[in-house]
C-alpha cells in the first residue's frame, strides 16, 4: 500500500488542481454578475464560479461549478469528465438601458 501512496496523492493533487475554475478573461467582463429570467437564474463571479438554476416543464435543474473555459461565446462549467456546455447565442448587450444576454435559449436581465 505504501508504495502506491505517492501516486495516490499526486492522482488527488491532479485532480483537486483541474477543478479549479479560470477568473473570467477581461474580454468576457460583462458576463459577469447576477442574471435572471421568470424560470432561470445564473450567477457568473469574477473568480469564474458558476451557480445555475432553471425550472423547465416541471423539471428543476442545478448546477454549480468553475468556469473552465469559453469557446467563442459559449462557456463549460465543471470539472473533466463532468462538465457542461452553456450555449450563449446573444453575448451581453445593452438594450433600453438593461444588460441582457441570451443563455440556452431564454433571455436573461442583469440584476444590478
Amino acid at each position: 500500500m505504501t508504495k502506491f501512496a505517492p501516486s495516490i496523492i499526486l492522482l488527488v493533487a491532479a485532480l483537486t488542481l483541474s477543478a479549479c475554475g479560470q477568473p473570467v478573461p477581461p474580454e468576457k467582463a460583462a458576463y459577469v454578475g447576477e442574471w435572471r429570467a421568470p424560470a432561470m437564474g445564473l450567477l457568473i463571479t469574477q473568480d469564474g464560479s458558476v451557480a445555475y438554476k432553471r425550472l423547465k416543464a416541471g423539471v428543476k435543474t442545478s448546477a454549480k461549478g468553475p468556469i473552465q473555459r469559453f469557446e467563442g461565446d459559449d462557456f463549460v462549467v465543471g470539472v473533466p469528465l463532468f462538465s457542461t456546455t452553456f450555449e450563449v447565442s446573444k453575448p451581453p448587450y445593452q438594450e433600453a438601458g438593461k444588460w441582457k444576454m441570451v443563455v440556452d435559449g431564454v433571455e436573461l436581465t442583469k440584476i444590478e
